[in-house]
């Protein structure tokens, strides 16, 4: 699964949900791969600097990334409680767990900040392939996957 620029003549690789998630969890353009999307953790560019693709495809679409830093956020959080009381059973340190829980809880959402907004920008390429009106340049349109074969 590289991501080095395609061949002059030759088509991107289609956009299999195994490399839009890979090139999300390395904080890549899910499109083309490219990098520079982030200024800082907490300023992302509004387009792909390498293929023009405007993350925010439709108004309200960073609330489904603030969804998904709240359940990883949370489920975290839930670990982290069930296996401390399980690791210091019979005797648990509610103390100790609160401090970790408060902690993981404030900064859990700061570190994953950035993997959810690309992650969340994969899993709308997942539900919503690219379309013509997505303004992506057409040297980085990747090729369509192909039907599965038919059962006979």
């Amino acid at each position: 699964m590289s991501d080095r620029p395609p061949e002059p003549d030759a088509a991107p690789p289609p956009l299999t949900p195994a490399r839009l998630v890979g090139r999300a969890l390395r904080l890549r353009c899910c499109v083309c791969g490219g990098g520079g999307i982030f200024h800082r953790w907490f300023t992302m560019e509004d387009n792909c600097p390498t293929c023009g693709f405007r993350f925010e495809r439709i108004e309200g679409h960073w609330i489904g990334s603030l969804g998904l830093n709240t359940i990883l956020t949370m489920g975290a959080g839930l670990i982290v409680v069930v296996g401390g009381y399980a690791l210091m059973y019979p005797d648990p340190n509610l103390t100790v767990l609160i401090a970790v829980v408060v902690v993981l809880g404030v900064l859990g959402p700061l570190f994953l900040f950035p993997f959810t907004r690309t992650l969340w920008t994969a899993a709308d390429l997942m539900m919503r392939p690219l379309d013509v009106d997505d303004g992506v340049d057409p040297d980085h349109i990747p090729a369509r996957r192909p039907p599965p074969p038919r059962r006979r």
